[in-house]
């Protein structure tokens, strides 16, 4: 969670509104790497469009890593595949987001992102390249773009909506609609078809492409374990076509190309990931429980028993068991806080309820309830809290139904009542692990190299991230091994 937070503003709607004028646009298009004609209701530049603004979304929400080193690094490797594919001249781009989890994914019109958890775990650059051709695939066949002419046909639109206004959501900090582009679902055979292109691109590009292999196995190990992080594993927005690397064998097989002379690059790959952060970064905020402390902003508050509960990059996020409620922390400027309520208020379709001004621990404080139009006609209600600290003004937000409101309202109090200064200091001084490198002067297990070089994680994550199968497999000298401390 960032310092401060901009204001978002709500992502234009591309649902068509009825299914005659859906029929009149309906339209057929060439797809570029299969040559055959598909239905396609969204034309390149709606795609593209599409893609930006969910992109710009996702770097708000989920944060980028601060290493332009690594970012330019990365955007190389990625510009390099992408410019001889059958779709060279999208406004390609390629970012690495701050987030623990393994995963990686395509937005329309080719923004590519990539976390820095699934860099922890690999160990050359022909890995990460095999992984970004997999998402350009994704992007040059236009799965995306397929899904969501699929659902406009259908009249389902994009993803889920939200259940507030526009105004409220602008507001609120939360995700626009643009960010659900990051959940559309691929197909089995899409997921084949990109692995297919994938292969194709990275080897096109001179890399060894047996280390798909080991990218694989890789990710069959995480399976579906969680991540801790903003972000779904993998294997959760990648539906696993099956035999996955069986056919990576079947590709090999077949490959013409003389593998030797390709190449891994992992020595400069392993150079560029050294230092990275790995797992969550306390620096950045985290949970003990339902309390969320944040060590930078110096600041605590306690969520809701039993909500699940969400640190993006712009807004600590809290919801119901019964997915009815949310509750929200955000930071939308440094005016006063009674100044910050009148003007949410003022909104366009918000209705003020009972308000006040007073202070939450000694901190000035001004607070109401309030009533808003949901986008399908409904009523929600929620209670808006506003907190000075330390040069900025927090946003407290809880909204649920109007007939529920009656139910979470003591709980959106509660948990706004709680906001208070950090004191803790093992809290305060809680510092993220970062991924260190040790050059083998001998061959080692796993379980040796972790007595030599003890890590802050358990010897099975060793394993995993230097490409072991468990604690008793190999390390070869001469080769860099990566420790967390």
């Amino acid at each position: 969670m960032p310092v401060a937070v901009a204001l978002m503003t709500s992502p234009p709607s591309y649902r068509l509104a009825a299914l005659p004028s859906l029929l009149l646009a309906l339209a057929c298009a060439t797809n570029p790497v299969t040559g055959k004609s598909e239905l396609s209701l969204i034309s390149e530049s709606q795609e593209i469009s599409m893609g930006q603004q969910a992109a710009q979304e996702t770097r708000q929400q989920i944060g980028v890593v601060a290493d332009n080193s690594l970012q330019t690094y990365v955007r190389g490797v990625g510009l390099k595949i992408a410019k001889t594919t059958e779709r060279p001249n999208l406004p390609w781009s390629f970012d690495v987001v701050d987030d623990p989890a393994v995963n990686a994914f395509a937005l329309p019109g080719g923004f590519i992102f990539i976390t820095r958890g699934i860099l922890a775990h690999m160990n050359s650059e022909a890995e990460m390249a095999s992984v970004l051709g997999h998402e350009i695939g994704h992007v040059t066949a236009k799965h995306s773009v397929h899904s969501m002419s699929q659902a406009q046909l259908a009249q389902l639109g994009l993803g889920i909506g939200s259940v507030l206004s526009p105004q409220v959501a602008a507001l609120s900090g939360l995700a626009g609609q643009g960010l659900q582009l990051l959940f559309l679902k691929y197909s089995r055979d899409n997921e084949t078809q990109a692995d297919d292109l994938g292969f194709r691109y990275a080897l096109n590009d001179g890399y060894d492409v047996r280390a798909m292999l080991s990218m694989f196995s890789m990710l069959q190990r995480i399976g579906e374990s969680g991540g801790g992080g903003k972000l779904p594993q993998w294997l959760a927005t990648h539906p696993d076509p099956g035999d996955r690397l069986a056919k990576t064998e079947q590709r090999l097989a077949a490959a013409t190309a003389d593998l030797s002379k390709t190449t891994l690059n992992a020595d400069p790959f392993m150079q560029r990931i050294n230092g990275l952060v790995f797992g969550e970064n306390p620096r950045q905020g985290f949970f003990e429980g339902v309390r969320f402390n944040h060590p930078d902003l110096i600041f605590r508050i306690d969520f809701p028993q039993g909500w699940q509960t969400q640190n993006q990059a712009s807004a600590v996020l809290a919801v119901s068991p019964q997915q009815d409620g949310i509750f929200a922390v955000t930071i939308p400027g440094k005016d006063a806080p009674a100044t910050m309520l009148q003007q949410f208020l003022a909104q366009q379709g918000i209705q003020a309820g009972q308000s006040s001004s007073s202070s939450i621990n000694g901190l000035p404080a001004a607070a109401a309830d309030f009533q808003a139009q949901s986008q399908d006609g409904s009523t929600i209600a929620g209670r808006v809290t506003f907190v000075a600290y330390n040069g900025s003004t927090y946003r407290l937000l809880g909204y649920t139904t109007a007939a529920n409101f009656g139910n979470y309202r003591s709980q959106f109090q509660q948990a706004a009542q709680s906001f208070d200064r950090l004191t803790d200091q093992a809290a305060l001084n809680k510092q993220p692990v970062h991924i260190k490198l040790v050059r083998l002067a001998r061959d080692m297990t796993v379980d040796d190299f972790n007595r030599q070089y003890p890590s802050a994680v358990p010897v099975a994550t060793i394993a995993l991230i230097n490409g072991a199968a468990g604690p008793a497999d190999l390390l070869k000298a001469g080769k860099w091994a990566k420790r967390v401390q």
